[in-house]
């Protein structure tokens, strides 16, 4: 969120007909961890949690929606769940905190980088 937010923002100050947004899918039901050896009472726990997990198609109608929605076309910087726009929580609208992990994430990018 706070990524997104911050590019939403500096795409803006420059003038950029582009869209960042941010979004969060919902717990989808899928088999990703069907390797993973799950012990009796994680299975019984996911058993009973199952109602309210979302169905594949269900978890990706918000990012759908923020694609290929007209309306969600000159949105930019805000946040989506199910479809709707949402509000984070504060630490994710926090536009310092934002700048200062773009800042970091720039610092590491050029640190560990391979010369070209």
């Amino acid at each position: 969120i706070l990524h997104a937010n911050e590019l939403s923002r500096r795409l803006q100050e420059e003038g950029a007909n582009l869209a960042v947004n941010s979004l969060h899918p919902g717990l989808i039901l899928t088999n990703i961890s069907r390797h993973m050896g799950l012990n009796g009472v994680v299975l019984s726990l996911a058993r009973l949690a199952k109602p309210i997990f979302r169905s594949m198609p269900q978890g990706a109608s918000t990012t759908c929606y923020l694609a290929l929605h007209p309306g969600a076309e000159n949105v930019s910087g805000k946040y989506f769940a199910d479809c709707n726009e949402a509000t984070p929580t504060s630490y994710a609208r926090d536009g310092d905190l934002a700048k200062r992990l773009w800042d970091f994430s720039d610092h590491l990018v050029e640190k560990f980088k391979r010369p070209t």
